[in-house]
């Protein structure tokens, strides 16, 4: 009794066996045929841009779309620009960073081919308000010769084809493209706390204030000076803040000065110990606070203005409102004004 019991189980066991490795098998030939996420496929290794690197030279400019804003790397006679800041130089190294990355990229490991999971790749549809990256490649005659959308998720690439749902992880290495931003040179003055000697602002009701100290004092040293040096400092802070504010300087973006519809509200004038003049002036917009630079630098062997000009002349730079509080003070919150002679 007890072998027949026996036989019995071991058939049950093996039935189960058995249907446990045509399940097996199934779920293989239906992976392959969905595209599960799997270390072997067709484009393993290839290029996402086949004979970009021949195409490159040609390209006239490059669409990024992003859900929140786009913006275009355009090729003009100095070189490359962006279009949506009215033709503003980009970074060259950068440019040269993606066409070597785009040139250079390949497919890896297949993912998810399920569209409700591409937000987890970064690799949404822009155009439906996803958080991937339409990247378009335009040819001599404005011909669309590339497109991909790029995702990013830790320090992975992940890419698909817009007209896909296929998913891949990329083997390759890309310069950020969620900002543009990154793109721009919007480093404008590089100078040190310790270098600025004095500065002269004019605020919004036209009255003037002329702040100076000594060299090798601290960065709360400045005081009032002629013609103002009988004004009452009211706030050492706010006198320091104001006259270091250029060494703060972080643009945010950029456009023609020419498109600027206001007049200027203030303006705030630094001067370092030996020489470098920065003449700003500030911009109450519609679309925010913006300033203009002019440098000034005596003597043969005035660089430093030369390269402040190069970037800043005939544009306007968005700022911060911290910053712009800090360009645009009332005389009255620094110091008290003399009494006037009877």
């Amino acid at each position: 009794m007890s072998q027949i019991h026996h036989q019995s189980r071991r058939k049950s066991v093996l039935t189960l066996l058995g249907i446990a490795v045509g399940l097996w098998v199934l779920l293989g030939l239906m992976g392959l045929a969905t595209g599960t996420p799997g270390s072997s496929h067709s484009r393993m290794g290839a290029a996402v841009l086949p004979d970009f690197g021949a195409a490159r030279v040609e390209a006239s400019r490059i669409r990024f779309t992003l859900a929140d804003e786009s913006y275009t790397l355009e090729r003009s006679a100095a070189g490359w620009v962006m279009a949506e800041t009215g033709g503003y130089p980009v970074r060259l190294h950068r440019i040269s960073d993606l066409a070597s990355g785009l040139e250079t990229l390949s497919y890896d490991v297949r993912r998810t081919n399920d569209p409700y999971k591409h937000d987890r790749l970064g690799l949404g549809d822009p155009v439906e308000g996803g958080n991937g990256v339409l990247v378009e490649v335009f040819g001599a005659e404005n011909e669309l010769s590339y497109a991909v959308i790029l995702g990013r998720k830790n320090e992975d690439l992940y890419v698909r084809d817009p007209g896909e749902t296929q998913s891949y992880r990329a083997s390759g290495s890309l310069p950020p493209f969620y900002n543009r931003r990154a793109w721009l040179d919007l480093d404008i003055v590089d100078i040190d706390p310790a270098a600025i000697r004095s500065v002269r602002i004019l605020d919004s009701r036209n009255r003037t204030l002329y702040l100076r100290r000594a060299e090798g004092s601290d960065s709360r040293s400045f005081v009032p000076a002629p013609p103002n040096q009988n004004d009452r400092l009211i706030s050492r802070l706010a006198a320091s803040a104001t006259a270091l504010a250029i060494t703060r300087l972080t643009p945010q973006d950029v456009k023609p000065a020419e498109d600027l519809i206001n007049a200027p509200v203030a303006r705030h004038i630094s001067e370092t110990f030996d020489g470098l003049e920065i003449n700003l002036q500030a911009y109450r917009e519609p679309n925010g606070f913006w300033v203009t630079l002019r440098a000034i630098e005596a003597g043969e062997g005035a660089r430093r203005a030369q390269v402040i000009n190069e970037k800043a002349e005939g544009w306007a730079f968005r700022i911060s409102d911290y910053d712009f509080q800090d360009f645009t003070p009332s005389v009255t919150s620094i110091v008290e004004p003399a009494p006037s002679a009877p």
